[in-house]
Parts: structure tokens; sequence; C-alpha cells
């Protein structure tokens, strides 16, 4: 007569596999409530020396944009324009960069690609 149930003892699930599925669902919980932290914080970046300042969330929004009176020439909007969209990508960047160290300290060397 055959065996049954994948040789496991009894033909049931090793008792760590429940253990282990406990865990998965627990990280995971945690894993969306951080996430849901990260999205509500703000990260800011400066450009031209505070010229320009952009704060972005962790969702990455953009929720203010701040001007020096004297960034602001009329002759010379390809520079501001510039400013803008260097301190929008660096706000960008802290708020992908604390996303993915969240992300590395809940895998820890799981080894997952997230």
């Amino acid at each position: 007569m055959a065996k049954r149930g994948g040789g496991f003892p009894g033909g049931g699930m090793p008792g760590n596999m429940s253990n282990l599925m406990k865990q998965a669902q627990r990280m995971q919980r945690q894993m969306e409530e951080s996430q849901k932290e990260i999205e509500t914080k703000e990260f800011t970046a400066k450009a031209g020396g505070g010229a320009v300042e952009v704060t972005v969330t962790g969702s990455k929004e953009i929720t203010k944009v701040k001007l020096a009176k004297d960034v602001v020439d009329p002759d010379d909007i390809e520079m501001l324009e510039d400013l803008i969209m260097a301190a929008c990508n660096e706000a960008l960047r802290s708020a992908e960069e604390a996303s993915a160290e969240l992300m590395g300290k809940m895998t820890g060397g799981l080894g997952m690609p997230f």
C-alpha cells in the first residue's frame, strides 16, 4: 500500500508549516503598516543653495514648493525650472530610499525582491 500525505508522519502538514504561515501573515501586516507610515511621512529637498525647496510625501505626491524671491528672474526661467526639477527629484529619491530601507529591514536576509 502506498504512503499518503506526502511522506509526513500522520499524513498531515508538518507543525512548523503552520508556524511559517503565521509568521508570513504577521510579516505582511507589519509591512503594510510600515508602508502606510512611510506614505504619510514628508521628505524635503532643496536646490540652488536653498532657493528652491520641495516637499513630497512617501506616496510621492508634491505637497509644497517654496521659492526664494531672488530666484524668480523673468529673464532666466530655465534656471528656475531646473532648480525645481532638481529639488523634486531629490525629494522623491529620499522618499524612495526610505521605502527601500524599510523593505530591507522587513525582509531582512530573506532574499525577497521588493
